[in-house]
């Protein structure tokens, strides 16, 4: 994978940083993005012997505006996009469906599925024009691409989003070598997943401590997804803690 350009949302921190360090560890070139420009910086400086591959951006994915200027630097910089990790998101906590405040609900949404399109956008005009021509887009649509959790509608409505976000990328992406894939995470261990070590609401109301995993599983998934040619791809994968109550929650 030795020269490949990648480009990872989200990478100031869990499984946005996990996946840039093990990339860059396969030899990838990685513009990292984040609104924090010191935390992106950390992960440049964890990726030790690999520092030199790694190019921190800071970019508001809500913003078309900043999406544009990130690929600008990094067609300007490499000249090319291989891959895309569509990362970064965010949830609200706290809130009853019926008491959700409508900007966090616009505020998740900007996030979340309007800056996946914005960044999917960006590099699917990349792809499309660079020569060899074609990449992959992966997008993390999380389990709750699946079913929600309580008290979740705007991170699960925008989950759900995503995956026809994904679906149509790939349509759209055939005629380019353009691959598009979804890759659904539930519970890798990281700075969003701590609070269950203290107790997650289940559908029946009740608290209950759910089992994590470690995040270099995601990591090592990611480069797996991308390891294969453009003529196969992963349309969607479910990595998720073993033990965690999926598949018979409600």
């Amino acid at each position: 994978m030795t020269g490949k350009v990648a480009v990872v949302t989200g990478a100031s921190t869990g499984i946005g940083r996990a996946a840039a360090l093990a990339l860059l560890g396969a030899g990838y070139r990685v513009a990292l993005a984040a609104r924090r420009q010191a935390d992106l910086e950390e992960t440049a400086v964890m990726a030790g012997a690999n520092q030199g591959n790694a190019l921190p951006l800071a970019t508001d994915v809500g913003d078309s505006d900043s999406v544009a200027a990130l690929f600008a630097r990094v067609k300007a910089e490499w000249g090319r996009c291989d891959l895309l990790f569509n990362n970064a998101g965010m949830g609200v906590q706290g809130f009853l469906l019926e008491d959700l405040p409508v900007e966090k609900w616009r505020q998740v949404v900007d996030v979340n599925l309007n800056g996946s399109f914005y960044c999917a956008q960006q590099a699917f005009r990349m792809m499309k024009e660079q020569d060899p021509r074609g990449g992959r887009i992966i997008n993390n649509g999380s389990i709750s691409a699946h079913a929600p959790r309580p008290d979740s509608i705007a991170y699960t409505a925008t989950k759900h989003a995503i995956t026809g976000l994904t679906k149509s990328l790939a349509l759209d992406g055939r005629k380019y070598g353009i691959c598009a894939g979804q890759i659904d995470i539930g519970n890798a261990a990281t700075n969003m997943t701590q609070r269950m070590t203290q107790g997650v609401k289940q559908p029946n109301g009740e608290m209950m401590i759910e089992p994590t995993m470690d995040v270099r599983n995601v990591a090592s998934a990611i480069l797996y997804m991308d390891s294969l040619s453009l003529d196969a791809n992963v349309l969607f994968m479910t990595i998720k803690a073993t033990n965690m109550p999926f598949e018979g929650r409600g």
